[in-house]
Order: C-alpha cells, then structure tokens, then sequence
C-alpha cells in the first residue's frame, strides 16, 4: 500500500498549482484550464488559505450570479480544507475522499504543502494495486499446476 509521499513522486508534473486569495476567479479559471486540472490551492505567503476548484466556480459563482473577472477567488473558494500527512495510506485518502465527497486532497507535512492528489490518482494507484495482485495470483496458479 503506498503512501500519499509515494504516490505525489510518481505524478508526471510535481509542480504545487497555487493562486493568490485576491487573484480573480477568471485567472484561477485560467490557471486549471493551461494546466488541465480541476482544482488549485490558494496560498497566502505560502500558507494554505483554501482551495478553488471547478465546483466551487459553478455553485458560488455561476449560479450566485457573480462575475469571475471581479470576484476574488478569497471569496468563493472552500477555506476548511481536509488534508493529509505524507503517511497517509491511499487507502485512507480514498476512503476520506468519499466519505466528504472531495475530489483533490492536499498533502501537508506540518505547514508545509508536499502537493495535491486527485481522486483520479487514487483510483489509478487502486487499480495498478489490484492489477499487480492478480498477476501474482496468476503466476502463483500457474506455477502450481505446472509442478
């Protein structure tokens, strides 16, 4: 079972997506569309303040009428955010991401922003997991009827 450290150095792009709370929800909107992600952390002089997400974008400023060349981002975004440490299994991050209903869950080592993991990576990590057991499984069977 991995990580949440593990499974951060194993995404292709290590960058930590970020904007400022008094960036305007277009240049968040921008910022997740150049880089094709569905959620950025906002950082406050490195501190994590919150989190934007696509979601966010559609219930707080779609639907409230707002208008994303003005809006802060400070003012829509979802400021309780549920993190993990590096130590967290996958496992857990994946049950903790459906049982709150989220979809990106930073991972912190005290203050401190590692990255961010998308349910999409967890489910792939999930997956490969799996995929690994049955071949062992197989291999395992095949050797045993082949003695």
């Amino acid at each position: 079972m991995q990580s949440a450290s593990q499974l951060l150095k194993q995404k292709a792009d290590h960058n930590i997506l970020a904007v400022a709370p008094h960036a305007t929800v277009f240049q968040a909107l921008q910022v997740l569309a150049e880089h094709n992600v569905g959620a950025v952390l906002v950082l406050d002089e490195g501190k994590l303040v919150g989190i934007f997400s696509e979601r966010d974008y559609a219930r707080k400023v779609v639907l409230a009428g707002k208008t994303s060349a003005v809006t802060p981002v400070a003012e829509i975004m979802t400021s309780r955010v549920l993190c993990v440490p590096p130590t967290a299994k996958a496992d857990e991050c994946l049950a903790l991401m459906s049982e709150k209903r989220i979809r990106h869950l930073p991972v912190m080592d005290g203050d401190t922003v590692l990255g961010i993991l998308s349910i999409g990576d967890l489910v792939s990590a999930k997956i490969a997991e799996q995929q690994f057991t049955i071949e062992q499984l197989e291999h395992y069977i095949y050797d045993y009827k082949g003695m």
